[in-house]
C-alpha cells in the first residue's frame, strides 16, 4: 500500500498548488460537477459561463427554470436532458433543506452520501465530489484519474469507482481542504502523465510502490 501522505507531499512539491476546484461559490461547485459528468472541462465551463449569465447562479433563478429552458443553457455540455433533471433535483433538495450546508452535513452525520445518492442524477463521484467541496468532508474521490494513478501504483486494477473508493481510505490526518487538494492534485497528473500509455514512467511518481 503506498503511504497516502507521502504522495500528497510528492504531488504537491512537483506540481504546486492545483487551484481546483475553480468556483467563487459553492452552488457553482454544485453546478460544476453535475455539467461535467461524462465530457471534458471545457464543454461544462462553456454551459457553466452562459448559466451565469442567465441566472447569476442564483438558486431561485435556476429553480424558476423549466427544465426544457435548462436543457437549452447547458446544451454544451451534453447528456443535457439528465443534467438538467440531476440541477433542478439537487437545487430542489438544498431549497427544501435549507442551503446550510453545515447544518445539513450535521443532520445526516454518516448517512449524508447515501442521501445524496437518493437525488437522480447524483452518482458515486458527484456525491463525493459533494462530501469534499460542499460539506467539507475527507473522503476519497475515486474518478478515472485517480483509478489509473492506484493501478500505476500497484493497487488492484478497478473497473468501477466504488472498487476502488471502497479499497482506499484517505489517511486519518487528512483534513476537507488535504481532500480538496489531493483530489485537484491527482487530476492535474493525470492530464499530464496519465492520458497516453508510457508517460506515467517519464513522471516523477514513476517507481513509487
Amino acid at each position: 500500500m503506498v503511504d497516502l501522505n507521502k504522495l500528497y507531499q510528492e504531488l504537491s512539491n512537483n506540481l504546486g498548488q492545483s487551484g481546483w476546484w475553480p468556483a467563487d461559490s459553492k452552488e457553482e461547485i454544485i453546478l460544476g460537477a453535475i455539467l461535467v459528468q461524462n465530457t471534458n472541462w471545457n464543454n461544462a465551463d462553456l454551459a457553466l459561463t452562459e448559466l451565469k449569465r442567465r441566472t447569476g447562479l442564483d438558486p431561485q433563478n435556476i429553480l424558476n427554470l423549466t427544465q426544457e429552458e435548462l436543457m437549452r443553457i447547458i446544451k454544451s455540455s451534453g447528456f443535457y436532458k439528465n443534467k438538467s433533471r440531476a440541477i433542478l433535483a439537487t437545487f430542489e433538495w438544498l431549497d427544501k433543506e435549507g442551503w446550510d450546508y453545515e447544518a445539513i452535513s450535521d443532520r445526516y452525520g454518516s448517512k449524508l452520501r447515501s442521501e445524496l445518492l437518493k437525488i437522480p442524477g447524483v452518482g458515486n463521484e458527484t456525491a463525493d465530489v459533494f462530501q469534499v467541496y460542499i460539506f467539507d468532508r475527507p473522503v476519497l474521490i475515486a474518478d478515472s484519474y485517480t483509478r489509473r494513478l492506484f493501478a500505476k501504483l500497484g493497487y488492484t486494477k478497478t473497473k468501477t469507482y466504488e472498487e476502488l473508493w471502497k479499497q482506499v481510505k484517505l489517511p486519518s490526518n487528512f483534513t476537507y481542504l488535504d481532500a480538496q487538494e489531493f483530489h485537484g492534485l491527482i487530476d492535474n497528473f493525470g492530464k499530464e502523465y496519465l492520458r497516453y500509455d508510457g508517460l506515467f514512467e517519464k513522471s516523477f511518481l514513476a517507481g513509487m510502490k
